[in-house]
């Protein structure tokens, strides 16, 4: 049961205005009206919660007290509108559905009502009452639901719903060791193309009642019912209004174009200042979406600005609207093309301070039990601090900048681990040239590999200017090792980047990295701040980058 705030004997009670003879059950009825008339509820509730434990007669009396005050108390200010955000009306619904057994319609009717649902308490009660019933899915739909319309406090709520999932973890991984000979073997480790047709679209009609329940979620069975087609080229749709939910969104240019998406910046209702990316897809496809929402619901908001936001998406039968945060300051892929067209590599400190970034963002990505897939410079956009980065700004854990130094988007080939078997590998080549891992490459399984690999290739077009080969050489403890087939100048940390690739490029195909990213994160992070020239001289480099590239 939940348990109320206790009002202590002291506090004020109803007006003293002379009482009427009070009906049997229902406590404290006055002549007139107290001014907080929720008040003597909690007191009488209270009363007899303490009473429960007394003894069998005692239980039966008090239950049936109890019962008879909830219920009158519902009944009289449920629905008043003055009390629709009081926390103490909210536990009183959520003891009356506890005490009546009958959380799922309570549910509903403040559903409807449009009633606490800004409340966490709302969301944790009854995906408590959902597991005690054996209903895990749908507990976890629940969770979801509060996380993405932000129920208060979302922190808390976030982390209660985290240590649903690892407790769930854990509980299958127990079953798995528990179960007969015969039977353990449905349960080994599956291989999944996690991009494959079939693949997506089991995984779609998996996630297709908690894709309803996103903020944000628009759907329309018809066709898209704008004069232009969103399918047209730039040419034809520069400076055209796209009225999406109520909002006018103008066309002002292209950020970047892949085989079934394009992506604009619009302005929004006219507001210059307000500025939005749409990205536009072809047939529809929904599922970037909800790796959105998942970021929303696994990851903290200090490190949440990594990531991107989706604010929604309008889905029609022919394509599908995402629109997204737009981003000023261009790609990392941008950066590093800055400085080849001027016949320069970038200079190490810089690339130090990016890897220290995407170590960062692949350690809280993969420990919230998400992959990126599509890990590579063309889909990292870059951020700027507000101020000067210092040796704070390495060695500190938690930042409270909402500009860090790169933002991850493009989602689509996002994969969530949530949704497969614990301990499945993958199979399937993600198609980016340049980007596939060692063990897409020779036909091998993979997890967390595509996106390291994906680093290490980030890291090596921002030394040598140049895309990734890599090689199989002896390693020191007999067997082979990958290697990158260019040799690590000698002017360079030799033995910070070579660790890094050795590390990442030899990593096994099962298990967490997080320890191993972390890791290596602190062995980079350790070199910057062992020498205060380095913090000195990245400040100047990125403001210079900052004004070459904006001015351009």
């Amino acid at each position: 049961m939940v348990i109320l705030d206790r009002t202590p004997a002291s506090a004020p009670g109803p007006p003293s205005s002379p009482p009427r003879k009070s009906t049997p059950g229902v406590p404290w009825e006055e002549a007139s009206q107290p001014s907080d008339p929720i008040l003597p509820y909690l007191r009488s509730i209270s009363k007899a919660m303490d009473e429960l434990g007394k003894g069998p007669q005692c239980d039966a009396s008090a239950l049936d007290r109890l019962k008879c005050y909830l219920t009158e108390c519902i009944r009289k200010y449920g629905d008043e509108y003055q009390y629709s955000t009081d926390p103490r009306l909210l536990k009183i619904w959520i003891l009356y559905a506890d005490v009546t057994e009958a959380f799922p319609k309570v549910y509903k009717q403040l559903e409807e009502k449009r009633m606490f649902l800004e409340h966490a308490l709302l969301y944790e009660s009854y995906a408590l009452y959902l597991c005690a019933e054996g209903k895990i899915q749908e507990a976890d739909r629940v969770y979801a639901t509060g996380v993405s319309r932000k129920a208060e406090p979302l922190d808390h709520l976030k982390k209660t719903h985290l240590m649903f999932l690892k407790h769930l973890e854990h509980f299958v991984e127990e079953a798995n060791v528990d179960v007969q000979p015969s039977k353990k073997l449905k349960n080994e480790p599956s291989v999944v193309d996690p991009w494959s047709a079939s693949t997506m679209n089991s995984l779609l009609e998996t996630i297709n009642c908690e894709l309803r329940t996103f903020i944000g979620y628009h759907k329309s069975n018809k066709v898209y019912y704008g004069k232009v087609p969103l399918t047209s080229s730039l040419n034809v749709l520069r400076n055209k209004v796209i009225e999406l939910g109520g909002r006018k969104y103008q066309i002002k240019g292209s950020t970047g174009s892949g085989a079934f998406a394009k992506v604009y910046k619009s302005t929004v209702d006219g507001n210059t200042e307000e500025m939005v990316a749409l990205k536009i897809q072809s047939p529809p496809f929904p599922w970037e979406f909800y790796m959105y929402r998942q970021l929303d619901m696994r990851i903290s908001e200090v490190e949440r600005p990594n990531f991107g936001y989706a604010h929604e998406i309008h889905i029609f039968s022919d394509v599908s609207v995402l629109v997204c945060d737009y981003l000023p300051y261009g790609t990392l892929l941008d950066v590093i093309n800055s400085h080849l067209v001027v016949g320069r590599y970038m200079d190490e400190v810089l690339c130090m301070y990016y890897t220290i970034e995407m170590l960062k963002i692949l350690e809280t990505l993969h420990n919230a039990g998400i992959i990126h897939g599509d890990f590579k410079p063309d889909n990292m956009l870059v951020c700027y601090l507000s101020g000067e980065i210092t040796e704070e700004t390495f060695r500190s854990e938690t930042r409270d900048e909402q500009n860090q130094g790169l933002c991850l988007v493009d989602w689509g080939r996002g994969i969530d681990l949530k949704l497969f078997r614990a301990g499945t590998e993958f199979r399937g080549d993600c198609g980016t040239s340049g980007f596939s891992c060692v063990e897409m490459q020779e036909h091998r399984n993979w997890t967390y590999q595509v996106d390291t690999y994906g680093l290490c290739a980030i890291v090596h077009m921002m030394l040598h200017g140049a895309p990734m080969s890599v090689q199989k050489v002896p390693s020191a403890g007999g067997g082979y090792e990958y290697q990158p087939k260019a040799p690590v100048k000698r002017y360079w940390n030799v033995e910070l980047w070579k660790k890094l690739f050795s590390t990442l490029l030899n990593a096994p195909s099962n298990g967490s990295d997080v320890a191993t990213l972390r890791g290596l994160r602190a062995a980079f992070r350790e070199h910057m701040c062992g020498n205060r020239q380095h913090v000195g001289k990245l400040n100047q480099m990125l403001a210079k980058q900052k004004a070459s590239l904006c001015s351009s």
